[in-house]
């Protein structure tokens, strides 16, 4: 009897230390909760967007990481979009690579292929500049990002032009490049949104 009324005390003993801890860890959890304030900040900031659902989808998740900083949501939102074009990219190169289409759905894509180049090389620019915080340049450096940004907006519009609309587009080719495109497209926008925010908020007045 003895040993098992050890056995049990021991017993209590774990499942008080293991409540204890996860009561702890539910407390720590609380500010990637959410409702907590660093959620609210994406949200907010969200709302001010073209496309405020796309954007807290895709930004909630690095909540802890922003911070609540304009500067590292911003720089978030352009490594993001990074992210996603240069994959965008790799996607419609394997497109153009695909057997039976069209001379001009060929070219179009070459021709997207080229946009997507061109946008992540902007994109790759403005993460580099947007980096340091502060400095004599800030100005500077603002409107270089501000100028890089606003063309892979333009290069993800025009990514588009040259298929053709309508039944003619081999199978759902067109849907399929859209869908992607327009991802990038919308992402380039927030990114410029939270470019243009930080940059209104750290200029000097």
């Amino acid at each position: 009897m003895a040993v098992g009324y050890g056995f049990s005390v021991t017993a209590l003993f774990i499942l008080i230390l293991v409540a204890i801890n996860l009561k702890l860890s539910l407390g720590a959890a609380t500010s990637i909760h959410p409702s907590g304030r660093n959620v609210r900040f994406i949200r907010t900031s969200c709302r001010q967007t073209l496309y405020p659902n796309l954007c807290f989808t895709t930004f909630s998740r690095y909540a802890t990481r922003i911070r609540g900083s304009p500067r590292l949501l911003a720089t978030t939102a352009l490594s993001v979009t990074f992210n996603t074009t240069r994959f965008t990219r790799k996607t419609m190169i394997s497109l153009s690579k695909r057997h039976g289409l069209k001379r001009r759905e060929a070219a179009a894509l070459r021709d997207c292929v080229q946009q997507l180049g061109d946008t992540v090389d902007e994109l790759k620019d403005s993460i580099a500049e947007i980096s340091p915080p502060g400095g004599s340049d800030f100005r500077r450096r603002m409107n270089d990002i501000q100028t890089w940004a606003s063309a892979a907006l333009t290069n993800d519009d025009t990514c588009m032009d040259g298929f053709p609309a309508g039944k003619s587009t081999k199978g759902s080719l067109r849907r399929r490049v859209r869908r992607r495109v327009v991802k990038v497209a919308r992402l380039t926008s927030i990114a410029l949104n939270f470019v243009n925010r930080y940059a209104a908020a750290a200029t000097p007045k």
